[in-house]
C-alpha cells in the first residue's frame, strides 16, 4: 500500500518496542521506505540499484523531510540511476535551528529548561534552515529583550551561539551569527538590573499575620502563601504542589524535576509549621484534584493570585522576595552557605555539587527549616 501523510504520522508516534520497523511506499514508490526505530527516530531511505549493486540511500529524517519531498527525491534518484548518472549514496537534509538546538542540548545532557528561553524568544527563526540565519536575524531576536530582560537575552544569545558552533562543527555553516560579531552592535545602556521586592527577615512574621487576617481572600491562597514562606520555594513550585508529591510520614515533599527551574528533583523537608499548613489544606476537602492549594475552581492558582493578595494587604514584597528574606536570615543565623543554597535549590554545576554530590543535606536542612518555621510563626522550639 502507498503511504499517506496520516499513516506516516501514526507510524512515527508508535515506534516498535525493540529494533526498527520499516514501511514501504508500495508499488511505484521507487524503493522509498520509512524506518522507525525503538528509540523514536524516524527517517527515509531508498532501496535502489546503483552501479549494479543494491544501495540504501538516506533521504533525511521525517522531522525535516515530508512524504512528498521524499517521493520527489526518490524519483530523481531512480531517474538518474536509469540514465546511468551518478547517484549520491547518502543525502543530508539541512537541519533547522530547532533541530540543531535539540542536538546541542542532547550533547550537553542539558534539561529542557536550557532550551526554554530560546523557544520563547526566538520562535521566529526556529523552523528555518540553520545555514540561512544571519547576524541581522540574530539582532532581530535579541534587541527586543536586550534592554528589558537582559539576563534572559544573554541566555538566549549564549545558547543559540552554542547551537551555531555545533552547526559549524557539523559542517552546516561556517560562522556563528550569535557570537562576538554582534557584541558591538547590541545596546550598552538603558538596562538596569531589577531585584525582587523583599522584606527584612524580622518583618516576615508580621506579613504572615497580616495575610492570615484577610478573611476576604480564598483560604487556599492564604495557605499557599504561608507554605511558600515556610519552605522558601518558588511560587510556581508551591502553586503546582500535589498531594502525590507529599510523604507526610517522612515529612518530606519531593518536587519532580519537570517542575524545577534547574530540571532536577528537589526534596523539601517539611517543618512542623509546614505540616500544620498541610493539615489545614487537607481540611478544605479539595476532592477531584490532586492539587494541595487549588483555586476555588479546583484549578492551579494563577501566577498573579498570591502577588495580588500581598498588594491588597499592603505587604511591600513580592512572593519571590521571601526567598531573599530566608537567605538573609540564614546568613545572620550562621547557616552554612552550602545548606542555604541547597534549601533554595540553587545548586548548579559548581564546587558545591562536587563537595556534596552524594547528599542533598536533607537532615541538616530539616533542622534549618524547623528553626525558620519557629522564627516566622512565633512558636517556641
Amino acid at each position: 500500500m502507498k503511504l499517506t501523510a496520516a499513516a506516516v504520522k501514526t507510524h512515527v508516534k508508535n515506534p516498535p518496542d525493540t529494533g526498527a520497523k520499516t514501511y514501504g511506499d508500495g508499488r511505484g514508490g521507487h524503493g522509498l521506505t520509512l524506518c522507525v526505530t525503538a528509540a523514536g527516530n524516524a527517517y527515509w531511505y531508498q532501496r535502489l540499484q546503483v552501479d549494479g549493486r543494491p544501495r540504501n540511500i538516506g533521504l533525511g529524517p521525517c522531522s525535516l523531510v515530508t512524504l512528498s519531498e521524499a517521493r520527489d527525491a526518490a524519483l530523481k534518484n531512480h531517474q538518474a540511476a536509469y540514465r546511468g548518472e551518478p547517484v549520491a549514496t547518502k543525502r543530508e537534509a539541512m537541519p533547522t535551528v530547532r533541530g540543531v538546538l535539540a542536538e546541542c542540548a542532547q550533547a550537553r545532557n542539558a534539561s529542557e529548561t536550557w532550551t526554554r528561553p530560546v523557544l520563547i524568544h526566538a520562535s521566529d527563526i526556529l523552523d528555518r534552515r540553520v545555514n540561512t540565519i544571519t547576524t541581522a536575524d540574530a539582532m532581530a531576536v535579541l534587541k527586543p529583550v536586550w534592554n528589558t530582560k537582559r539576563d534572559t537575552a544573554k541566555k538566549v544569545k549564549q545558547r543559540l551561539s552554542a547551537a551555531m558552533r555545533w552547526a559549524v562543527a557539523q559542517g552546516h555553516r561556517t560562522d556563528d551569527p550569535f557570537g562576538q560579531v554582534i557584541d558591538a552592535a547590541l545596546p550598552k545602556n538603558g538596562y538596569r538590573q531589577t531585584h525582587h521586592k523583599a522584606l527584612p527577615h524580622d518583618q516576615v512574621a508580621d506579613a504572615l499575620r497580616n495575610v492570615r487576617a484577610s478573611d476576604r481572600v480564598w483560604i487556599g491562597t492564604r495557605l499557599a502563601f504561608e507554605f511558600l514562606v515556610l519552605t522558601a520555594c518558588r511560587s510556581g513550585e508551591v502553586r503546582g504542589a500535589r498531594w502525590s508529591e507529599m510523604d507526610l510520614s517522612r515529612a518530606t515533599w519531593t518536587i519532580p524535576g519537570d517542575r524545577m527551574k534547574m530540571g532536577r528533583p528537589h526534596r523539601v523537608p517539611l517543618s512542623s509549621a509546614c505540616l500544620r499548613v498541610l493539615s489545614a489544606a487537607k481540611a478544605l476537602g479539595t476532592k477531584r484534584t490532586d492539587l494541595v492549594f487549588p483555586s476555588r475552581q479546583r484549578k492551579t492558582l494563577s501566577d498573579s493570585t498570591v502577588s495580588k493578595l500581598l498588594r491588597e494587604r499592603g505587604v511591600e514584597a513580592v512572593p519571590h522576595g521571601f526567598r531573599s528574606s530566608f537567605r538573609d536570615w540564614c546568613s545572620e543565623s550562621g547557616v552554612s552557605r552550602e545548606v542555604s543554597e541547597f534549601a533554595l535549590a540553587h545548586v548548579e554545576g559548581n564546587a558545591v555539587v562536587a563537595a556534596y554530590l552524594r547528599s542533598d543535606l536533607l537532615e541538616q536542612r530539616r533542622q534549618v527549616m524547623e528553626s525558620w518555621g519557629h522564627y516566622v510563626t512565633g512558636t517556641n522550639q
